[in-house]
């Protein structure tokens, strides 16, 4: 991808899955990456892995607590000389009826989804309109945003609303020079779908529901990570992009 060599990329949410495959990705592309996940140990072994690809930095972070991703945007700002590009991929899910959820479970949830992603999000813009040089941040959303799957309320409601931020981000940090979109992957391979779902319904699942009959790969989701926030995407902002095989064109 053209312009990604030398960016500085924050990867929010890195120590396995999507997020890990987007930091590798980076990383191939030239690009100096620091990664934060909510466990020190995750985090350790990921950046591990990663400095073998190139510069690569890391910190545990709870991304809904306010204080500590403060401290962790300014430790990625202090590694990177400058955060030119955010992936804002920090997310958890689980699955259970709607008439069960807890206000604990629906804050949970909430909390990591919606109020990290807010919080990540502003952090680094903040610093990217004072640095003056523009700059692309990338969210996760999901197909979810657009289709209500049975026993995921809480999640659903996060990503849609990921989806709106998404968009008033674009429109107001636009005369800044910082674009905003956001992934919406559908029924990717990951370790949250492996916990989440058994086999049978996953293969049930792809080939009812998806015209190319597979679950995408975490390789595929981190090239739509690069492509958004390469020079090949300097005209797209405000845009969701989807990456689900077909799943919502049936």
């Amino acid at each position: 991808m053209r312009g990604l060599d030398g960016k500085g990329v924050l990867v929010a949410g890195a120590s396995r899955g999507i997020g890990h495959a987007a930091a590798r990705r980076f990383l191939e592309e030239g690009s100096r990456v620091f990664i934060c996940a909510r466990h020190a140990e995750g985090v350790e072994e990921a950046v591990h892995e990663l400095a073998a690809l190139g510069e690569a930095g890391g910190v545990a972070c709870d991304v809904g607590d306010a204080a500590d991703v403060e401290r962790m945007i300014g430790a990625a700002d202090a590694f990177l000389g400058g955060i030119d590009v955010l992936a804002g991929n920090a997310g958890i899910a689980w699955q259970e009826d709607f008439l069960d959820i807890t206000l604990e479970h629906w804050d949970t949830i909430l909390d990591t989804n919606l109020r990290g992603m807010f919080l990540v999000a502003q952090g680094v813009a903040r610093r990217m309109v004072a640095r003056g040089r523009g700059g692309s941040i990338v969210l996760m959303s999901s197909t979810n945003a657009y289709e209500g799957e049975v026993g995921y309320a809480h999640y659903n409601a996060s990503k849609g609303a990921i989806t709106m931020l998404t968009r008033t981000m674009a429109v107001e940090l636009g005369r800044h020079a910082i674009r905003v979109n956001a992934l919406c992957p559908g029924k990717i391979a990951t370790p949250l779908q492996a916990v989440a779902e058994d086999a049978e319904y996953t293969a049930r699942y792809v080939r009812e529901r998806i015209p190319l009959g597979r679950s995408g790969t975490v390789e595929e989701v981190a090239a739509a990570y690069a492509f958004l926030a390469s020079d090949e995407a300097t005209f797209i902002t405000g845009e969701m992009l989807v990456v689900d095989g077909g799943q919502l064109a049936m």
